[in-house]
């Protein structure tokens, strides 16, 4: 979808954690879009008021007051940005009257199923979900091996495998990621998350891991795209691993000329595939 500046001036963000949501506020700010973001309490950076117009706090799980709030601002067009940590919906969740609807119809409660949902009730609203990518475009992973160091032709030969595991994975939407090595399965990312994943096949693989991120199948791309960043370079280093692999013109690349600085400083093969 293209946005188109004068058309429509209010956009709304759904916003998590991490620096997403806040560059994502700047670009559309840049494109003349007055900024509404929903943010959630312990997860959304405070740095992100700085670009919008208008801000609501909540709690995870309060979907009405979302939807009230585009609505009383006559925000058309939402999208999704930044991430939330998935151990605190057994913690921290509010749910409201209309999530709690929402909850006891779903068949199950995994990560595409609950966004879909989500993003269904918006619409039922009128309110438009576009992807976040309209605004940062230049983010997405490009092909090729982006280091000095390539990757060795046995290590291509795991970034395969682990690619054929990882689809598999992502098709039963369990997670995006996994660690293999010598064509072995060390770790399968579930709720716990990417860095985590990488941790443990860390501590199993000892050191050369290949670690293995991608697109689940039947990813809804306005949302949950995978990503990537200085910290994933930073756990990979802390985990002896040596290649990251990563679904060009589906993923997301944080902070990329500062990661791969520090991936070419340490060794690292990093390569979009």
């Amino acid at each position: 979808m293209e946005l188109k500046p004068g058309t429509d001036k209010a956009v709304g963000i759904v916003s998590g954690g991490g620096q997403f949501p806040i560059l994502c506020a700047r670009s559309a700010v840049r494109r003349g879009y007055e900024v509404f973001a929903v943010c959630h309490k312990g997860e959304t950076a405070k740095e992100l008021e700085k670009y919008c117009s208008m801000v609501k706090w909540i709690h995870i799980g309060q979907l009405g007051k979302l939807i009230g709030f585009f609505k009383e601002n006559n925000v058309g067009m939402v999208f999704f940005a930044g991430t939330i940590r998935k151990t605190r919906l057994f913690v921290d969740v509010r749910p409201d009257v209309r999530a709690l609807g929402l909850w006891r119809k779903m068949k199950g409660h995994l990560d595409d199923s609950i966004l879909r949902q989500v993003a269904s009730e918006l619409e039922k609203e009128a309110i438009d979900v576009i992807s976040p990518t309209v605004f940062l475009d230049d983010l997405i992973l490009p092909s090729g091996v982006l280091t000095r160091k390539r990757p060795s032709k046995e290590q291509m030969t795991d970034i395969q495998f682990g690619l054929e595991i990882a689809k598999k994975i992502g098709g039963l939407d369990i997670g995006q990621c996994v660690v293999v090595k010598d064509k072995v399965v060390v770790a399968v990312e579930a709720i716990e998350g990417t860095d985590e994943t990488i941790r443990r096949g860390g501590r199993l693989a000892r050191d050369g891991a290949i670690v293995v991120k991608v697109c689940k199948p039947n990813q809804d791309r306005r949302f949950d795209l995978p990503s990537i960043g200085i910290r994933t370079i930073e756990t990979m280093i802390e985990s002896g691993a040596a290649v990251l692999a990563a679904e060009a013109g589906l993923s997301l690349f944080f902070d990329r000329e500062k990661s791969l600085r520090l991936a070419d400083s340490a060794g690292i093969s990093v390569i979009g595939i």
